[in-house]
């Protein structure tokens, strides 16, 4: 019998026999796992894609990942532009060379376009390099498809400029191919720099670390959904992936207050999203583990776990340690969002980097409202289908999502000497 919609619940309830069969008959994992190193990309996806004018339009509508995104180039559609130094745009391709050369991918609108490619260009020349490659986002390439073509252009490295989404979708196309990535900070909430201690302020830093810096390995993510529909389809993600509440958040983030006030503006989209929150029951399996059912408002899957303004949601996440993070959010009624603040603010982002704080907790004992887990992979399945988010952009409504890890998948350039002993 399943528990009462009002009672609280741990995330340990033995799934009903029904929920059990119906989790197992249709699983999005496959019957012969993949490899490890098999690199993510889009499966099954939609390719009717609204009009991006109507798509841009405000309203309430969670949208499906082909309409326009949070981070996108305002203005532009269609393929991703390769331009000439000067930003002229430009179908030729690269010259031969026996020189190593790099190509940057960029947002036009998180940069000043000019500015960035004149420093890469310098640079590249101080290096002994040949002239960079550059490669301008639009609303239907957030950079995946450029940096495709980069690589098909024999691209040694490439630097990625733009918010989160412009990032994720870079970092899923360099999965596993071994060509170093670095990340010039830029956008929003620059959550993989966060999360690897990168500098923000010091683009220079960064695009000389291209040409002399250490490169780091680092896990990235893959998340496959399942629409109400049936289809399926595959993205990568580097930070991490969430069903729920979170999704919801960024979905009801307005862009305009985004661009005017940046990561704060989730704040007005988790007030939004509050008022008509409702917990959905979920079944889900770590690894081979056995299944859990649970009512929660959120399930994230993490492969770091800090966020902007010191805020540790996921303190034991590692980026480097081959395992997926599981934060499983079920407050119980209003007052359990009072562990939920507790757990998240107080106990992960403070007490935790105190040794009297750790011992506070140890004697606490276990949170409710808050469960962690970790393992290579996770299912997990609902109905109704709920709403999506990799990286803190939204992916539409799935009824089905399966995260899985690609170990040491991204090779990450980092300024030489650069302190990685806290990831």
């Amino acid at each position: 019998m399943a528990p009462d919609a009002d009672t609280p619940e741990t995330d340990e309830t033995i799934p009903r026999k029904d929920e059990a069969a119906a989790f197992k008959s249709d699983p999005l994992r496959d019957d012969e796992p993949r490899p490890a190193t098999d690199a993510p990309g889009p499966r099954g996806a939609n390719t009717d894609a609204p009009d991006p004018a109507e798509a841009a339009a405000p309203d309430d509508v969670i949208r499906e990942p082909d309409d326009v995104e949070p981070d996108t180039t305002d203005g532009e559609v269609g393929e991703a532009r390769q331009v000439t130094a000067d930003g002229e745009q430009t179908t030729m391709d690269a010259p031969p060379t026996e020189l190593k050369r790099a190509a940057l991918v960029y947002n036009p609108t998180k940069v000043d376009p000019a500015q960035l490619r004149d420093l890469v260009a310098r640079l590249a020349r101080e290096a002994e390099w040949a002239e960079p490659l550059f490669f301008e986002t639009t609303v239907d390439d957030l950079g995946d498809d450029a940096a495709r073509a980069a690589l098909d252009e024999g691209a040694d490295a490439i630097l990625v400029a733009g918010g989160d989404g412009t990032v994720r979708a870079v970092s899923e196309a360099l999965t596993d191919t071994g060509v170093p990535l670095t990340i010039v900070p830029s956008g929003t909430g620059n959550l993989l720099a966060r999360n690897l201690n990168l500098p923000l302020t010091d683009p220079e830093t960064m695009v000389q670390a291209t040409f002399d810096g250490d490169v780091l390995a680092v896990d990235a993510g893959v998340a496959r959904l399942r629409r109400t529909d049936g289809s399926t389809e595959e993205h990568g993600f580097v930070v991490m992936a969430g069903m729920g509440l979170d999704a919801a958040m960024i979905a009801n983030t307005r862009p305009e207050l985004k661009k005017t006030v940046g990561w704060v503006a989730y704040v007005d989209g988790a007030a939004r999203s509050l008022v008509t929150a409702k917990p959905f029951r979920i079944v889900y399996q770590l690894d081979e583990h056995r299944l859990h059912s649970a009512r929660v408002q959120s399930i994230l899957f993490a492969n770091c776990g800090s966020l902007p303004a010191g805020i540790a949601l996921i303190p034991d996440a590692s980026i480097a340690d081959g395992k997926l993070d599981v934060a499983v959010i079920q407050p119980a009624g209003p007052f359990g969002w009072l562990g939920v603040w507790r757990k998240i603010w107080w106990d992960n982002s403070f007490l935790r980097r105190f040794r009297a704080g750790r011992r506070v907790l140890e004697r606490r004992g276990r949170d409710a409202s808050v469960h962690f887990r970790s393992g290579s992979e996770i299912e997990a399945a609902t109905s109704p289908a709920q709403p999506v988010e990799l990286d803190g952009d939204e992916f539409g409504e799935a009824t089905r999502i399966y995260c899985r890890i690609v170990p040491g998948g991204l090779q990450i350039v980092v300024p030489r000497g650069h302190d990685t002993s806290s990831l």
